[in-house]
């Protein structure tokens, strides 16, 4: 799929794609090709701009994620991107499928993470006070049952800590599917997780509205 084809929003400021499970947003140790230097290429090219493109990272996914990835186009939505993200103002939702139901169909996580670096892992710690523990808070709702016995959760991050929403899940006794990490059984075929980035709302960093942007559900999550 091409970039063009990814493209779900843009405007003069910001520019969100559908991303797909394996892309990498941000240049990491694996020196694969990230989405931002993709996006910049796409521009460059599409727009016949002769000198460098700006594309900053606002957000990040995690490499088995899908969903809306958001760039900003100019220094200042950067900037102001950054401010409503560091505020909480920038929402995201998430679905995700995992084999065991929740106790409860709806509610409230709160937890203290920790993260392993060299395992590139959080855990749950039940000491707040351990170092460098961080609060975990995200909201969580049964939307679906498959035939197949997997259940569709809808997810709302309260905070962004690193592998948030899977080791939460995990905690609670859900691990998402396909996530070998965080105690899944299987992996899923192409090497993603069943979790995808349903949706993003914040107020636009310069005509100050509320823009809503959803990626379309990968359905084959139940399959």
């Amino acid at each position: 799929m091409s970039i063009a084809d990814q493209i779900i929003y843009e405007d003069n400021h910001l520019i969100a794609l559908n991303k797909l499970p394996g892309q990498i947003v941000q240049g990491d140790k694996t020196g694969d090709v990230p989405l931002s230097e993709l996006v910049k290429d796409f521009i460059k090219q599409r727009d016949n701009k002769p000198g460098n493109v700006f594309c900053g990272v606002i957000h990040r996914l995690d490499r088995p994620v899908s969903g809306v990835c958001i760039f900003a186009k100019t220094s200042k939505a950067l900037s102001r991107m950054n401010e409503l993200v560091k505020s909480r103002d920038f929402h995201k939702t998430y679905h995700a499928v995992v084999k065991d139901i929740p106790s409860m169909p709806e509610g409230t996580l709160e937890d203290y993470l920790v993260r392993n670096e060299k395992q590139n892992k959080s855990f749950v710690t039940q000491n707040s006070k351990t170092e460098g523990a961080k609060l975990a808070k995200l909201d969580y709702r049964l939307l679906s049952t498959s035939t197949g016995g997997y259940h569709l959760l809808e997810v709302n991050l309260h905070t962004g800590r690193h592998h948030q929403i899977r080791c939460q899940l995990a905690h609670m006794g859900c691990p998402i599917k396909g996530d070998l990490k965080y105690g899944a059984q299987r992996s899923n075929p192409d090497g993603s997780i069943s979790l995808h980035a349903y949706q993003l709302q914040f107020e636009h960093p310069v005509r100050h509205e509320i823009v809503t942007i959803t990626a379309p559900d990968p359905w084959n999550y139940f399959e």
